[in-house]
């Protein structure tokens, strides 16, 4: 029998998997301007499920979730009579008709493609756009989306608050069937499904190290762009290709007590062959054109590492000359810890210390536990394990969770006896 724990946590799986489904088949019906009353339905109905599947799951989990969200779309419209005080002859299976259209299986991919296009409306900022989509397409709690963003969760409930109503006064669901107006708003979408996989992956948005769901999803969405004729661009190519690439090295992320392993040590016979060409045929479909986009640049950079046999036989050259193209694109503090990081096997590591530690806005990433361990790793390359503990030291402070606390932990215990 499933407990009360298992369920829960499939259920979130699922749950993540259908919210943006479930929240655009009732958006259509419901329009733009219901936007809050679509979203507290899927909300009752994760939490009837959670109420209902303390002694089991249900044989088919999904089939019970439209279920129960199409009775809820009947207490709604049971509720607006009698608010407006609309009295029709219409019998309740009207309702019900209704309902069912809501829930119904419908164009899943039109309605997750529209609700994602319909959250990048020109009014909002770029970050409004993406957590307006990281919230009604993705899933993402409230306090998630402000973990993606390092924002505090009261202004990012009020961002979304304001982005709601956006969305409402537009008065219907942005038609993605021109490709023009399509690819004004996909650079938006892409960020959105950008920052979802990398939640996933890094866990910045989890308790976890790791969530193989939010990535699986982010790149199932981003297949979405490259399948349809109006989003499909070599830059969405290029997008799931970085997604596939560093997705098959997710095996071999952890070891058997659960701590992060580092990327020169991990096995890689555990990489996911499959993704790899899945990422690698993507690669290649984004190359048609003249685009070079920072995905671009960063699936390079992925597929570089996810081909190289071994660490030493890793063309990093080429490497550091895709970080330099990739900066000048996107001069994020993050971005110039990958390229002094990748300019160590070149340079030494104390060049790379240095590069480090004078990285413009450096201080914003001082919350960030791989800088940290970059440094500390560095040092330790150098042969200066006294240098490396006070870094490793702060790291193991700013861990995200447990795994990367055990890390730090292990690393800290190649530093030798503290002075």
């Amino acid at each position: 029998m499933t407990t009360r724990g298992d369920a829960e946590i499939v259920l979130t799986t699922l749950f993540r998997r259908q919210s943006g489904r479930m929240m655009g088949a009732l958006v259509r019906m419901l329009g733009v301007q219901r936007v809050d009353l679509a979203e507290d339905i899927v909300q009752e109905t994760l939490v009837a499920a959670l109420q209902a599947w303390r002694l089991g799951m249900p044989r088919d989990p999904e089939g019970w979730l439209f279920a129960v969200m199409r009775n809820r779309v009947r207490d709604a419209m049971r509720r607006d009579r009698v608010r407006t005080r609309i009295m029709t002859p219409e019998p309740l299976d009207d309702d019900a008709a209704e309902a069912d259209d809501a829930a119904g299986p419908g164009d899943e991919s039109g309605d997750l493609l529209r609700m994602m296009f319909s959250c990048c409306h020109p009014a909002l900022s770029e970050d409004g756009q993406t957590a307006l989509i990281l919230k009604l397409v993705c899933g993402f709690g409230t306090s998630e989306v402000a973990c993606a963003f390092l924002a505090d969760r009261a202004a990012m409930e009020k961002r979304l608050t304001r982005a709601k109503k956006t969305l409402a006064d537009e008065g219907a669901l942005f038609d993605v069937t021109t490709t023009a107006q399509a690819r004004e708003r996909l650079p938006a979408v892409m960020t959105a499904l950008y920052l979802m996989f990398d939640a996933g992956y890094h866990g910045s948005a989890t308790p976890e190290p790791m969530r193989a769901d939010l990535c699986a999803e982010a790149i199932r969405l981003a297949t979405l762009l490259v399948d349809a004729r109006a989003t499909s661009s070599a830059e969405a190519h290029a997008l799931v290709a970085l997604m596939c690439l560093h997705a098959a090295r997710m095996p071999a992320r952890l070891d058997a007590s659960g701590a992060l392993v580092p990327f020169e040590l991990q096995d890689r016979t555990l990489w996911d062959a499959e993704l790899v060409a899945v990422g690698m045929q993507h690669l290649g479909a984004s190359a048609q054109g003249d685009e070079l986009t920072a995905y671009h640049l960063e699936a390079g950079i992925a597929a570089q590492h996810a081909t190289a046999r071994s660490v030493a036989g890793t063309d990093w050259p080429e490497i550091v000359r895709l970080y330099d193209l990739l900066y000048a694109r996107k001069t994020t503090p993050v971005v110039a810890l990958g390229r002094a990081i990748a300019r160590e096997r070149v340079t030494g590591p104390l060049a790379a210390i240095d590069e480090i530690l004078a990285i413009a806005s450096g201080e914003k990433l001082e919350s960030y536990p791989f800088f940290w361990a970059a440094l500390g790793d560095l040092a330790l390359r150098a042969g200066d394990p006294r240098r490396a503990r006070p870094w490793l030291e702060r790291g193991a402070m700013t861990a995200r969770n447990d795994a990367e606390r055990a890390m730090f932990l292990r690393r800290l215990g190649e530093c030798g006896p503290s002075a």
